[in-house]
């Protein structure tokens, strides 16, 4: 078996020439390395004793996801020679879809180890050198272009998300409370949350505002066949848990496509986590 430092540069440039960003791998052993106290506590491996400097602890994981940019991923060893990881860790199988879908942004979803329920844990985050990347054995894990455009929107969404003011996540408690209790419900209300692509909410003239209108967009995968009378009577309800209230003076909201948002109605909103809101 090869060494890590038997490896010459040309044969690292080789090894990582198809790798891409979101590429994974699950053969063999992987460990997850971090310094810090607390992390002792929950199970985390001890492999450094010095008592007067933060300790050193590692965890086996399932795998890892490539974070860094496909770009700079096959750039040369000699002017890039590190990528950011995160690990793999399985999830239940009834939470990939929300996942898939955007709705709990700590995770990243990735097409190729979606079999065996894995994700990326994006709350971990590890550098290392692309000579060991060079000895491990590629599952590519964006097989399509739309998986590929997902995940590389995941990657710094975990990071900036937009921060709602207190008095808006107080606001919409009621509403994501609902969501989440109806989400995965065999009803039409769960059939119609299920079809969300994401909730966007924009705040008139500004979130600073000292009185603020507020517009909800529901958005869906696609439109509908046919509208009906259950859809307009799904959004009252959901409109109707989020009342004007403080300095919100005024809420609407819209079930739509995709297709029928216009570009300046999506770039003046922020999209609404509910993982972040319960947090």
């Amino acid at each position: 078996m090869t060494k890590l430092h038997d490896l010459p540069p040309d044969a690292i440039d080789a090894a990582l020439a198809d790798w891409r960003q979101g590429d994974c791998v699950v053969d063999g052993e992987h460990w997850f390395i971090h310094r810090g106290e607390e992390a002792r506590k929950s199970g985390f491996q001890h492999e450094q004793s010095d008592k007067d400097s933060p300790e050193l602890l590692e965890s086996e994981v399932e795998g890892f996801v490539i974070l860094t940019q496909s770009c700079d991923v096959v750039r040369k060893w000699s002017e890039r020679p590190f990528v950011i990881i995160s690990p793999l860790v399985a999830v239940d199988p009834n939470d990939l879809s929300k996942i898939k879908r955007g709705q709990v942004p700590k995770y990243a979803f990735i097409d190729g180890v979606s079999d065996k329920n894995l994700v990326g844990d994006l709350d971990r985050v590890m550098t290392i050198e692309k000579k060991e990347v060079a000895t491990w054995p590629r599952i590519i894990g964006c097989s399509t272009d739309e998986h590929k455009r997902a995940f590389s929107q995941a990657v710094p969404r975990k990071h900036s998300r937009f921060a709602f003011p207190d008095e808006f996540n107080f606001l919409v408690r009621r509403l994501r409370a609902r969501l989440q209790e109806k989400h995965d419900k065999i009803t039409a209300e769960g059939e119609a949350l299920r079809g969300l692509r994401q909730i966007r909410v924009r705040a008139a003239p500004s979130w600073e505002a000292s009185e603020v209108e507020l517009m909800f967009w529901f958005i869906r995968e696609e439109e509908p066949a046919s509208q009906s009378g259950a859809e307009e009577s799904l959004l009252s309800k959901w409109l109707g848990l989020i009342p004007p209230f403080g300095r919100f003076k005024k809420v609407e909201g819209v079930i739509v496509a995709l297709d029928y948002l216009t570009a300046r109605d999506y770039v003046e909103s922020d999209r609404l986590d509910l993982d972040h809101l319960s947090g």
